[in-house]
Parts: C-alpha cells; sequence; structure tokens
C-alpha cells in the first residue's frame, strides 16, 4: 500500500462522484429526527456537519454544534446489520397451480453500495455477521448479494459517546481491517489510508496529496485520545466460565426487575442475527410468500418450542442475551459477540448497561 493520503472537506464531493463512476449508491450518515441513520446520500452537505451525539445509558440525541467536522459523534442506532442481513425478505413464493402448488425460488439482486462512515466496531461486526451467513456449504444468497459488491469507507472514531467502550473489547476505536478506506477527521479533512486494492484505485483517481508527518500523528493522536476517554469497560474478554458459573445469580432476577423486553437492544446490536420465519398468505387463496424477519431472544415467542416457553421469565431471557453474547459466543466464533459500541446502553428505554451488569455478576 501507499502512504496516507489528505482528505480536504471540499474534495468529497469528488469522492461521491467518483463512486458513482464506478457504479455505487452512496449510503452516509444524516441526522433525522434527533438521531443519525445511514441512508442514501448524493452530496456531501447531507452529513450531519457540526454534529455531536449527547449520549448516556438510555438517551441518545443530537445537537447542533459550533465544530466544523461531519464525523464528530461515536454511532447512531444503525450499524451495517441493516444493509446487509436484511430486516424482513422473502425466501420463497408458494404458487397454487391446477394439481396443487409450487415453490418458486427468489431471485436475490443487490445493487452496488458504497458505505462512508462505517465505524470499527462495526467492521469487527460485520466480520462475524459474515462467518454466520457466508460460512459453511450454504451460504445465505440474500445476505451474499448484498454482500458482494458493498465498499466500505470506514471513518476511526475519535469522539466516542460516554456509552463506548470498544478500547477495552479491542475492536476500536481505530479500524485495523475489513475496510477499502479508512479516513480519520481532522480540522478542514481526513488523512486517508487504502486499506484493498479498490481502495487504493480509489484514491489514486482523486489525485491526493500525501498526508504530512504532521497530519498523520494528529490522526493519530486523536484515535489514541478517543481509546483513553472512554470511561466504560466490559470486565475482560474471555468470560465464558465466569460467566457460565453464574446462571443462578441473584442478579439476573434485579435486572429483570428493569428490563422491559422490548428487544431494543437485540435491534441495535451490530452483532445479533436471530430471526423468525413467517408465512404472508395472499388475500386470495393464489399462494403464500416464506419471510425471514428479525427477531429477538427476549421476545416470547422465541423460546416458544412445541407447545412450550423454554424461557417464560425476563430473567432467563436476559441471562440468555448477556451469557450468548459475552460467554457462549466463543463456542461458535471463538471470540466475544460484543464489540463495544455502546448502543444496547444508549438505546435501552431504562438504561440497563451491559458493562455494569457483567461486572455485577462476576462480583
Amino acid at each position: 500500500m501507499h502512504a496516507d493520503r489528505f482528505l480536504p472537506h471540499a474534495a468529497l464531493q469528488g469522492l461521491y462522484e467518483a463512486l458513482a463512476e464506478r457504479g455505487y449508491a452512496v449510503i452516509a450518515p444524516r441526522v433525522k429526527d434527533g438521531a443519525i441513520f445511514y441512508e442514501e446520500s448524493r452530496h456531501p452537505d447531507s452529513l450531519p456537519w457540526g454534529i455531536r451525539l449527547e449520549q448516556d445509558a438510555g438517551a441518545s440525541r443530537a445537537v447542533q454544534d459550533t465544530h466544523t467536522q461531519c464525523f464528530a459523534w461515536a454511532n447512531g442506532p444503525q450499524a451495517l446489520k441493516p444493509l446487509t442481513f436484511a430486516p424482513r425478505e422473502t425466501l420463497w413464493r408458494i404458487k397454487r397451480t391446477a394439481v396443487g402448488f409450487a415453490v418458486e425460488a427468489i431471485e436475490h439482486a443487490a445493487r452496488p453500495l458504497a458505505v462512508i462512515g462505517t465505524r470499527a466496531c462495526d467492521l469487527a461486526a460485520l466480520s462475524i455477521q459474515d462467518r454466520h451467513f457466508l460460512g459453511g456449504p450454504y451460504p445465505d444468497p440474500g445476505y451474499a448479494a448484498r454482500r458482494e459488491d458493498m465498499l466500505l469507507i470506514a471513518v476511526n472514531c475519535t469522539h466516542p459517546a460516554s456509552t463506548c467502550f470498544c478500547a477495552s473489547t479491542g475492536y476500536g476505536p481505530a479500524a485495523e481491517a475489513g475496510f477499502d478506506l479508512a479516513l480519520t477527521e481532522l480540522e478542514g479533512g481526513f488523512v486517508a489510508r487504502a486499506g484493498s486494492a479498490r481502495g487504493e484505485e480509489l484514491l489514486a483517481a482523486l489525485t491526493l496529496e500525501n498526508a504530512t508527518p504532521e497530519q498523520a500523528e494528529a490522526a493519530a493522536a486523536s484515535v489514541r485520545h478517543a481509546a483513553e476517554s472512554q470511561t466504560r469497560a466490559i470486565p475482560g474478554t474471555q468470560l465464558r466460565d465466569a460467566l457460565m458459573a453464574r446462571l443462578d445469580h441473584p442478579r439476573w432476577r434485579e435486572v429483570a426487575e428493569r428490563c422491559l423486553a422490548c428487544g431494543n437492544c437485540t435491534l441495535v446490536c451490530p452483532t445479533c442475527f436471530c430471526h423468525a420465519e413467517v408465512e404472508l398468505p395472499e388475500l386470495d387463496g393464489s399462494g403464500s410468500l416464506h419471510a425471514r424477519e428479525w427477531d429477538s431472544c427476549f421476545g416470547e415467542r422465541h423460546a416458544y418450542i412445541h407447545g412450550k416457553q423454554l424461557r417464560p421469565e425476563i430473567s432467563q431471557r436476559y441471562r440468555q442475551w448477556l451469557t450468548h453474547k459475552l460467554a457462549t459466543w466463543h463456542e461458535q466464533f471463538g471470540r466475544s459477540g460484543c464489540v463495544g459500541c455502546g448502543r444496547c446502553i444508549a438505546w435501552c428505554p431504562v438504561g440497563i448497561d451491559i458493562t455494569e451488569e457483567a461486572t455485577a455478576l462476576l462480583k
């Protein structure tokens, strides 16, 4: 790879145009309803310029500030997951015929997407989703179609929220792998690093100057500061044995008194992949769609098997979620399922903090 380049803010439009010339639709963050969401973006003016996020347990809001950057915030409720693992999609179609019914396969096609603003924690989460949906002998065709032509432009986090704890999980705030370009924002622009041949070709097309040693050091210092300023932490990355030895801990019932079992934590979690499959019959009886949709282990139907609810109490559902995420996930993927993004803390209506709960369980 070549030296880091400097991408001025004024050159962002050139980046948009270069992506469009290569057939990509640009997905980028924008402020909507007081939060930051990733949506299709046609011009860098739609980026969240001068925005900061005020986040804490059970609270998140976008606030206009006086700074001149567009990525001076940590993350909103939406990670990469909705772009790859669709919230609802049809798996197959059943049609009535003259002699019965026929099953029709669904053709999965997706347009190439270039996502600007991916955080390090979300790249780590994406690697888990890739292993789940693409690993093994039967890769998921819908996920594969959406993932195949996705170009990822990461932005290293320099302004973590009070809810962030990626430094303790080892998955941030700097993007280390899985990106085509990685940007670190300074006043006036970005230090840009290519992470793939596609990223290198894109930088070359923009004819940018090399980043100066001062710019490179300022970028590195801002990421170091982001790691050092995080106040929350998970109590270790190898928690399987300790948590599984505490399945009867009284803390499970204590947290259940606060938990609403709403499933918000699983919806905003970038690694959760639980789903349900439902039938959507046509009103005229001509056929039916078989669909997959996001589900949560906090819902009543998730553990309903053959007439029995296996986890009828909220304490059991919270225990299932936390122990799977931090403990038994190691058996599936050799690592924790938590990347430290802090979304489950900010978007929990009652402000339940996974770092606080894990710490209390280990006492």
